[in-house]
């Protein structure tokens, strides 16, 4: 049941623009199930459905995948005007930011979900990406590096 549930929300929010968890549970029982809000919101952040602005200036609930345009937009945006540089030590990839930028630059990374990337740590100026392998590391320092 909360496959097909979870199924026919991306269905809706493809066809639709939904902005509020309300509107949401309100098709969704429109389509024969039934749902609470809380039942949406577990659904909304297991799925990690975020909203993006519409060209309207409204925002509506969105999948990161189907919207990965947005999401590139976004971390282009934090990554140019922040970054300052790109280095490594070993499968750790470094950035250094300017103070106070690195945990935003951190989740947009994240949200890209770069394959050779394990997992990313943020401090105040600096981000360690870890690569899966040392090999793979050129290959993401170069995509960072492309990116300025």
């Amino acid at each position: 049941m909360k496959y097909s549930r979870q199924s026919k929300i991306l269905e809706i929010i493809e066809a639709k623009d939904v902005e509020t968890q309300d509107e949401l549970a309100v098709e969704l029982r429109a389509s024969g199930f039934q749902v609470t809000q809380a039942t949406v919101s577990r659904d909304i952040k297991e799925m990690r459905l975020i909203k993006v602005l519409t060209k309207d200036g409204r925002y509506k609930y969105a999948s990161i995948r189907e919207k990965e345009g947005a999401v590139n937009d976004r971390f282009l945006k934090i990554y140019r005007n922040s970054v300052i540089s790109v280095d490594f030590a070993g499968n750790i990839v470094i950035i250094k930011t300017l103070v106070g930028s690195a945990n935003a630059a951190a989740v947009s990374i994240d949200a890209l979900n770069i394959k050779e990337i394990v997992g990313t740590i943020a401090g105040d100026d600096t981000i360690f990406l870890v690569v899966r392998e040392e090999s793979q590391v050129q290959k993401v320092i170069k995509q960072f590096k492309d990116l300025l």
